[in-house]
């Protein structure tokens, strides 16, 4: 079965900044979320690209350190219009979640009492809508015959049997070895090509440079005793040695701020309790500890180099395997590994609707009729994420506010 060719066409890095800054305003619910989101937005709605091409950036960045929603993003706004619209891509995303986060910090107190409880919760249902649609969505696409559906569901169990991020790299190295045994019965156009524009020397040098950062940075920190190398040393190399991204984060963040007495165990628990209201990567509650910081640099200065040096190096290793990434996925083996993979994609996304998604967000017959509802808005009758979002958070206060009595 042969592969719909389709390429995105050329776009401009304003174009690229609209679409990023809506879903940075927007995109609540956590990294799986976002992946759905994109989805909805990028591949059903703009057609940048297709959704084969999609899961094989969901697969690599998933496979990568770092924030895999926001790499996956960052790759998409490279693949639209060249390294300006990666940058813009990051930053219209990012800067939304990084901004509330530091107005937090300086005493901005937000969603507390029953009503940003309310409007919390309908965040939530909204991501139950959203990731439904992504897995119903690839799981059509993706899955089509009998040995890639099997594939997505033993993915799911993996991911459920173990947690963390060790079960989501299980499950698709696991689906990527079975895909090599089961999925070679089918040809590929070649025409599905899809050029980033990052040359290889220039993936090389990414690649120098993250393992430079991570090595380098302690020594220099150690040799100079400067703090604010300290400081980006801590950040750096949270970024750099996480796998799965989101909430995996948070020991590692605790252990460098709370451990070394930078933030006190009260601000770094409230600082997490905002991360979970804002849209956008949860890596931007490293722009509230920067801000929070006892020591120097703290402040504007210190969100802003927290947050340049913990997303730093899954960027750098991103843009280190790009180059690359074509040439390998032209390869007859590779094109089963990556139908494997894609696959069991489908069911680490089937297994996160469940939990933590579904168990947190559906808690009775009122919250499950309106993820229902959203589902419905967004697979009927194609409205965009966004304003699936307003409406359906709106009813999560509503629900909020009628079973508290208010």
């Amino acid at each position: 079965m042969a592969l719909r060719a389709t390429t995105a066409t050329a776009g401009c890095m304003g174009e690229v900044l609209k679409a990023f800054l809506l879903l940075g305003l927007t995109s609540f619910g956590g990294p799986v979320a976002h992946l759905g989101y994109f989805r909805t937005e990028f591949v059903a709605r703009r057609k940048w690209l297709d959704e084969q091409a999609y899961a094989d950036l969901v697969a690599l960045c998933q496979f990568l350190p770092g924030p895999a929603s926001s790499q996956v993003g960052f790759a998409l706004g490279l693949l639209r219009a060249g390294p300006w619209g990666a940058a813009a891509a990051w930053l219209a995303f990012t800067l939304p979640s990084a901004l509330i986060l530091m107005l937090f910090a300086h005493g901005a107190a937000v969603m507390e009492g029953p009503v940003g409880r309310g409007i919390i919760h309908g965040l939530k249902i909204v991501a139950v809508a959203i990731v439904a649609h992504a897995v119903w969505g690839m799981a059509r696409n993706l899955c089509p015959d009998r040995q890639r559906a099997t594939i997505a569901l033993v993915a799911a169990l993996i991911v459920m049997l173990v947690s963390g991020p060790l079960g989501q790299v299980a499950a698709i190295v696991a689906g990527a070895l079975a895909g090599m045994w089961w999925c070679r019965g089918h040809s590929v156009s070649g025409a599905n090509h899809r050029h980033f524009s990052v040359s290889r020397t220039a993936g090389g040098v990414a690649l120098t440079l993250f393992v430079v950062f991570l090595g380098g940075l302690p020594l220099l920190t150690w040799i100079t005793g400067s703090q604010t190398l300290d400081v980006i040393d801590a950040f750096y190399r949270a970024g750099a040695l996480v796998f799965g991204g989101g909430h995996v984060v948070l020991p590692l963040l605790e252990a460098e701020v709370v451990q070394s007495d930078w933030v006190s165990s009260d601000a770094f628990l409230t600082g997490y309790g905002a991360a979970q209201a804002v849209p956008g990567p949860l890596f931007t509650f490293a722009a509230y500890l920067g801000a929070v910081l006892d020591t120097v640099p703290n402040g504007l200065t210190g969100a802003t180099i927290a947050l340049l040096a913990i997303f730093l190096p899954g960027m750098l290793l991103l843009v280190g395997i790009l180059p690359f990434w074509n040439t390998f996925r032209q390869l007859a083996g590779a094109q089963a590994l990556m139908r494997g993979a894609n696959a069991a994609v489908v069911g680490i996304l089937g297994a996160a609707l469940y939990q933590p998604v579904w168990t947190s967000a559906i808690l009775g017959p009122y919250d499950f009729a309106l993820a229902l509802t959203g589902f419905g808005l967004l697979t009927v009758w194609k409205l965009p994420a966004w304003a699936v979002v307003m409406l359906v958070g709106s009813g999560g206060l509503t629900i909020s506010l009628m079973t508290t009595g208010l």
